[in-house]
């Protein structure tokens, strides 16, 4: 039999990370009994699902959701982004961080923290584990009507419409300008950007995933899903993330902290610069790991 490919803990996630044990399947199944269909013995003779398998990725997240955070009803369109929510949870738990620094070490809790996600998406991800985890209240903002549409739905669906509120963004330009209103205060902003230039970038991108997951040819699907404007954008994420740099210097007053995730390290030398111009008086880079894949948190204030 095969070595088994992965630790029982993965001690490169945040150590408040939920996801750092091993799946229990059986657990999982108990709580949401449609994952069964998905489950099976890999190489290994461990459980698993097939990750190449979209609907199972849909499965084990809608389970995972309903096990450690009671998000009871979730499900996004299809063809949409489905999140890894390890990874994503990690994010969360990093910018807490960040707020516990200004907070003698204390990360601050409940409805009086409130936290922007740009780009929220069809999945609602983030607002739900920052809201489960930390009690945090969130705005989440999208270009997209069916994506705004879906995250209402998941907000309304769960009760959690006091918490979550999604909001639409009209202009592809503008990052903050019609979404933060007037006297609206922010102690974080978060965004998981598009990080391709191009279609034909996102493309390429989605090949590599599938030879990486063990299949044999390429295919114009990805198993994490993601519509257009989730996956690219002209200029690809470092054009993306200095536009937030600069529009984010009249929102001074407005936010605390602002934050990006990056996917690619080449990434952070325009977002350094961009930063210099724009003075942000402290700036932090956030190193993340998830399996094979590395990331990292770039965060700045005024």
């Amino acid at each position: 039999m095969p070595e088994r490919s992965t630790p029982d803990e993965k001690d490169n996630l945040h150590p408040r990370n939920k996801h750092r044990q091993r799946y229990n399947f059986p657990e999982l199944i108990a709580v949401s009994p449609e994952l069964s269909a998905y489950v099976s013995l890999n190489p290994y003779n461990d459980l698993s699902v097939d990750f190449k398998d979209p609907q199972a990725v849909k499965a084990l997240n809608r389970a995972l959701l309903k096990f450690f955070y009671k998000v009871d009803l979730w499900d996004i369109p299809e063809g949409f982004l489905c999140p890894p929510i390890p990874g994503r949870a990690d994010y969360i738990h990093y910018v807490a961080d960040i707020l516990s620094d200004d907070n003698n070490g204390i990360v601050p809790l409940g409805k009086q923290v409130k936290v922007l996600d740009i780009g929220v998406g069809a999945n609602c991800i983030y607002p739900l584990i920052g809201y489960k985890e930390y009690g945090w209240n969130f705005i989440g903002s999208d270009i997209d009507h069916i994506a705004v549409h879906s995250a209402k739905n998941i907000v309304e669906a769960n009760g959690l419409s006091k918490a979550i509120t999604i909001r639409k963004q009209s202009s592809a330009f503008e990052v903050f300008n019609g979404i933060i209103k007037p006297g609206e205060k922010f102690d974080l902003t978060i965004c998981n950007p598009p990080f391709h230039a191009s279609m034909q970038e996102a493309m390429e991108g989605t090949e590599r995933k599938w030879k990486n997951l063990g299949k044999q040819k390429p295919s114009t699907e990805l198993n994490f899903g993601g519509k257009n404007a989730e996956l690219w954008c002209e200029g690809g994420e470092e054009r993306f993330v200095i536009r937030m740099i600069e529009q984010s210097q009249p929102f001074a007053q407005s936010c605390r902290w602002f934050t990006s995730l990056i996917s690619k390290k080449e990434t952070l030398t325009g977002c350094y610069r961009a930063l210099e111009k724009v003075k942000a008086a402290e700036v932090k880079t956030i190193n993340m790991s998830q399996g094979q894949k590395i990331s990292r948190v770039l965060a700045w204030k005024f």
